[in-house]
């Protein structure tokens, strides 16, 4: 975004950039969470919005956002790889990349495939035809498909790797539930 904006293809970037709490219900994401992104966005001048969630609540509940933010005046524009969650979601314009999940935004290391999902991104914000509009990223994350059905396959996974991921994913709660109880 910052070498977008230095070249002159978009504005000015945000001072801020804002993340969407994903362990809540929908009534609280549209009640609560939705309105305060609005807000914030709207106290920053943003006059378009660029969503990327990464896991499959992430893209229900960046989708509900993104409608928030259309009936609120600020266009938007979601990179997402759930397309099913997304479309479900009927967000206004949506990139989809057919990548596994966490990598909307392009191949991870692969700053051309990112600059160039970014893009199209853009593209589809500039010049969507219609409401809901779904465009599909022309990117491959390899040249067999294979990774579709092995991708976090627990039932491929070792217990000695599901027990290693278990004791990250525990920690990363532990983490969060430790700022979000010094924030109280």
């Amino acid at each position: 975004m910052k070498r977008l904006a230095a070249l002159g293809r978009i504005g000015e970037i945000a001072p801020r950039f804002f993340g969407a709490p994903t362990n809540r219900s929908q009534r609280v994401t549209i009640e609560t969470d939705a309105p305060e992104i609005l807000k914030r966005c709207r106290a920053d001048g943003v006059d378009a919005a660029v969503l990327v969630p990464n896991c499959p609540v992430c893209h229900q509940t960046i989708g509900l956002v993104a409608r928030h933010l259309e009936e609120g005046g600020i266009s938007t524009v979601v990179m997402g790889c759930a397309k099913d969650i997304v479309e479900h979601a009927a967000v206004p314009r949506f990139l989809f990349s057919d990548f596994p999940l966490g990598n909307s935004a392009g191949k991870p290391h692969d700053p051309e495939s990112q600059a160039f999902t970014l893009d199209l991104a853009l593209r589809v914000l500039e010049a969507a035809p219609g409401p809901q509009t779904t465009v599909q990223s022309p990117l491959h994350w390899s040249a067999d498909a294979s990774w579709k059905r092995d991708y976090n396959n627990i039932a491929q996974m070792s217990p000695e790797e599901l027990a290693r991921r278990r004791r990250e994913f525990d920690a990363q709660k532990e983490i969060a539930r430790g700022i979000r109880d010094s924030a109280a």
